[in-house]
């Protein structure tokens, strides 16, 4: 009964949406919420109370923005909105959402509203304890994958809202909850090539539970810490070259130059070997180049999924030939994982940016740092 008479509240909402398009539409450009290093994404509030987000790099190289209005359930009532000028309509605080990637999770954990996520797909890659605990009970019901999303599971739920994962505008899951009246609303922060506008994204999620002010000052803290390690790290003394990545089949796979994880070697103080690479992305080499270009690097981090040494070895003897790997100098994160396996560098990590920095400083530069703890780092067995 309760959720028959929430449905029949927000089609009448809706109505009146459809029925008075164009009264604000002067109003959409508002007062600007500040955004400092992400740059896929921009806020605003209009003097009627709608927060606008506009989304511009849901997917790389997106040609078209999408956008976003936020109304508050509060004045519903009271605030008339021009349909046509958004993608999708959500009424606020949200109750109920539908998220498609584990890097939304911890934006969720950490504005307090895990208990609003109430569908995955693929859950088994969640590692927060707080969301498994929650799937454990059916609290968040397994959706099948994001791609193929059981869309008549998600029209039973009716979420407020579906938080969308896409590297491309060709998601038929997706198209068919719009179309059912849900909906959904596009999220990029995998698109940020910088730490911090990765972390930026909690800004993203926060004005849909209406806790912008909670989500500045988490955000604050963590750019806090990391400016304050960054400048930890400018006092080396050394810049240890840095090889990344491993084979793949015959393709070794490394950050390019300009990517994300490249800028946490270089916020490190450190020299990564393919820092001049243009690349936003991975860069796919041969063997023979990377022994070539790395053979003597100091320090080997990220080689794929290994763990430990005779992992490497039995994989691809020509490993061996790599000085960090004969002087024990290889570190990992893939055994850092939740309790189904899920790796929490690529949960955790996007928004817990100065978490790396520090790991990496304290293998780089263990001087610097010798009471760090490594959380995702740790050096193969």
């Amino acid at each position: 009964m309760k959720n028959t008479f929430l449905l029949l509240f927000v089609v009448l909402i809706l109505g009146c949406v459809e029925n008075k398009k164009g009264a604000i539409s002067d109003e959409i450009q508002g007062n600007v919420i500040k955004v400092d290093y992400a740059k896929g994404f921009s806020i605003s509030k209009s003097v009627s109370g709608i927060t606008t987000i506009s989304v511009s790099s849901p997917w790389p190289n997106a040609t078209a923005d999408f956008t976003y209005a936020l109304v508050p359930k509060k004045n519903a009532a009271n605030i008339t909105v021009n349909k046509n000028d958004y993608d999708a309509i959500v009424f606020t605080p949200v109750e109920s959402l539908v998220a498609t990637s584990t890097t939304h999770i911890p934006a969720l954990e950490a504005l307090g509203v895990i208990d609003k996520l109430v569908g995955f797909p693929d859950s088994k890659y969640i590692s927060s304890k707080a969301a498994r605990k929650r799937i454990a009970k059916g609290e968040i019901l397994e959706l099948g994958n994001n791609e193929s999303m059981n869309g008549e599971m998600v029209i039973a739920l009716r979420p407020d809202v579906v938080i969308g994962f896409s590297i491309n505008n060709q998601n038929k899951a997706y198209n068919t909850l719009e179309r059912a009246g849900i909906p959904v609303v596009y999220n990029g922060e995998w698109t940020e090539e910088t730490p911090l506008g990765r972390a930026e994204w909690i800004k993203f999620f926060a004005p849909f539970f209406e806790l912008e002010d909670q989500a500045d000052s988490i955000f604050n803290d963590i750019s806090s810490s990391y400016k304050v390690a960054k400048n930890i790290a400018a006092k080396a003394k050394k810049q240890p070259t840095i090889l990344s990545g491993a084979l793949y089949k015959d393709v070794w796979y490394l950050p390019g130059g300009k990517s994300w994880a490249a800028q946490f070697l270089k916020d490190a103080n450190t020299r990564y070997l393919w820092q001049n690479n243009p690349d936003t992305g991975s860069v796919s080499l041969s063997l023979e180049s990377v022994l070539q270009q790395a053979r003597d690097a100091d320090f080997w981090i990220s080689p794929s999924q290994f763990t430990t040494y005779d992992q490497l070895e039995l994989a691809n003897r020509h490993y061996s030939q790599f000085k960090a790997y004969r002087e024990q100098k290889v570190f990992t994160f893939a055994a850092t994982q939740g309790e189904t396996g899920g790796l929490l560098y690529y949960e955790l990590g996007p928004h817990r940016p100065d978490l790396i920095l520090k790991d990496l400083i304290h293998i780089f530069h263990p001087e610097l740092l010798p009471e760090h703890n490594p959380f995702f780092f740790k050096p193969l067995k």
